[in-house]
């Protein structure tokens, strides 16, 4: 509209030939390149980093920092609008500075919330100013790469009681406990079981000594990911892909609270075990970068479906 007014200023001042026209004309023309000067000096000498959070997931908010340097020596920036660029994503995040002094640095931070798993690359910056009248605006991009690996929706999920009785297997536990395998022995104390007496070491010591047992060990929670894509299939498999995705990830996660282990093996041959010590995080980044592979048009396995007694997914959960 400022334009439009200005070229039609200027058509009545050379049809006329008044003199106020001409003078109103030129104090047009003189904004827009006062705005076009000013704005310049705003947008040069910044530079612009991001923060990204350590891990992000599926349905869940995070912030990503933005913070802009203003490495002028006297003269501030004023109106920065800054957008964070996505490789293959519309840019529908941005942070606003009112003013970044000269030689200072202001921070500001946006909320996002992914909605689909996998690595997320970030490109560069959108930085704008209307500065000085808002009449135009100028901009400019900051090539700034980095990435992020958003992890699948991990869901509350309530797990079967534990069989009852002592089951052998899985990783082995270093520990003082009452299972049946002799780890060493020790001198006896007070209050320990005269049944662990070690009699013949004692008999040589003079002393009772006992034996120390090590921890009953728990078997490690064994689970399948199917990821061979059947030839011919469609968006219905790939659906019921990220479904079973989904479901892994809250089970393993869910197993790992309970402080047993988990074990995930594909049928392209990746695996990755976790437990309370490790943690969820190098299963749940796998299930984040796993993509389906082509299938062989002569095998006739297929993807295992959640089974019935499984449980159901209400609401999204804490994250791992």
């Amino acid at each position: 509209m400022f334009l439009l007014l200005t070229f039609g200023v200027g058509f009545a001042a050379i049809n006329t030939g008044n003199n106020l026209l001409y003078l109103l004309l030129g104090m047009l023309l003189s904004l827009i390149v006062v705005s076009g000067v000013m704005s310049e000096l705003s947008l040069r000498g910044l530079r612009v980093t991001r923060r990204l959070p350590q891990r992000a997931q599926v349905g869940r908010p995070h912030l990503v920092e933005i913070e802009v340097h203003n490495d002028k020596k006297r003269v501030p920036s004023y109106a920065i609008e800054i957008e964070d660029l996505r490789a293959g994503q519309p840019a529908d995040k941005r942070c606003f500075f009112l003013k970044v002094g000269p030689k200072s640095a202001q921070v500001a931070a946006y909320r996002r919330t992914p909605q689909k798993r996998g690595r997320e690359r970030y490109v560069a910056f959108r930085v704008a100013t209307r500065f000085p009248f808002g009449l135009f605006e100028k901009s400019r991009e900051i090539a700034l790469e980095g990435e992020m690996v958003n992890y699948p929706a991990v869901d509350a999920v309530e797990l079967p009681p534990r069989a009852p009785g002592r089951r052998l297997g899985g990783a082995p536990t270093v520990g003082r406990g009452g299972g049946d395998e002799i780890i060493g022995i020790r001198q006896m104390r007070d209050g320990d079981d005269p049944r662990d007496i070690y009699w013949r070491k004692s008999t040589v010591a003079g002393q009772l000594v006992l034996r120390e047992r090590a921890i009953e060990t728990q078997p490690d929670v064994a689970l399948e990911l199917e990821v061979r894509r059947p030839p011919g299939a469609g968006d219905d498999w790939s659906a019921a892909f990220e479904r079973r995705i989904r479901e892994l990830a809250s089970r393993a996660v869910a197993h790992v609270k309970r402080g047993e282990g988990v074990a995930l093996r594909t049928t392209a041959g990746e695996r990755v075990r976790i437990d309370a010590g490790v943690g969820a995080d190098p299963l749940l980044r796998m299930l984040a970068l796993v993509v389906p592979t082509p299938g062989d048009p002569t095998a006739r396995r297929s993807m295992p479906a959640p089974r019935p007694a499984e449980p159901t997914f209400p609401s999204p959960g804490p994250a791992a």
